[in-house]
């Protein structure tokens, strides 16, 4: 039998307010240990990430040692990289064993077909993001971000994400229904390819767990929400998918 635990945006970055979420967040994950057979992270687990070839940006030493030691232990560890943190690259593979992914995927447990994945760009309804994910992922881009100095590239980047986090819409942190929704509209195409028990997803800091149908399909969709402020998470468990919320 599986436990599968998913947690989604912690969005750890410099400062007290992000060690005390990184602290929180491996009491949860010493809490798992004993019972967890998988542990899905579903992107920007990370504010900003970039893997130089030589060095190993400063900080998040409490959770990788964390992540470390599950790996260890035989806990099967993915990693889906956000938009935030999709710099990731190769380091957290090899040091740690963590399985990376790029883009959603299916997997299978104990008889129930889940389509897993952070969520930006899906449904291709923000046409500028759909341009800039390009530009972020492209190679030449990435060599050149790397010969800029480190300390260049991280304030450029947590600026990015200063502005990117007060400028947005209070309003589209809620549910804004299927029409509406890109991971829905992404997850309704995948349901018309075959069955899908659950789609899970990160991405919109929204905890939500919603019926889904096409015309010929239903699933049930789950955004496990957030740890920035919420510290949601959810599991796996004969069969079920619950949303939740860690306190110490």
């Amino acid at each position: 039998m599986s436990k599968v635990y998913f947690i989604t945006d912690a969005h750890l970055r410099k400062g007290s307010e992000s060690l005390k979420r990184e602290r929180e967040l491996c009491t949860f994950l010493e809490r798992i240990k004993g019972d967890a057979t998988h542990l899905i992270l579903l992107g920007d687990i990370f504010d900003f990430w970039f893997s130089y070839k030589e060095v190993v940006p400063r900080g998040h030493t409490r959770l990788l040692g964390k992540l470390a030691e599950l790996s260890d232990a035989g806990i099967q560890i993915h990693f889906f990289i956000g938009n935030h943190d999709m710099w990731v690259f190769d380091y957290l593979k090899e040091e740690i064993g963590l399985e990376m992914h790029s883009e959603p995927q299916y997997m299978e447990f104990d008889g129930k077909r889940l389509y897993i994945g952070h969520g930006d760009g899906l449904g291709h309804i923000d046409k500028k993001y759909d341009f800039l994910k390009k530009v972020f992922r492209s190679k030449f881009n990435q060599q050149l971000f790397r010969m800029l100095p480190s300390s260049l590239t991280f304030g450029i980047a947590h600026r990015w994400s200063d502005h990117s986090r007060t400028t947005h819409d209070p309003d589209d942190l809620r549910y804004l229904g299927d029409e509406r929704e890109g991971i829905v509209i992404h997850c309704k195409q995948e349901m018309e390819k075959g069955h899908i028990d659950y789609c899970v997803f990160g991405h919109r800091h929204t905890a939500v767990r919603q019926e889904i149908k096409t015309s010929t399909e239903h699933s049930t969709y789950i955004n496990v929400g957030n740890w920035i402020d919420a510290r949601n998470y959810a599991v796996f468990e004969n069969g079920e998918i619950q949303l939740a919320n860690f306190s110490i």
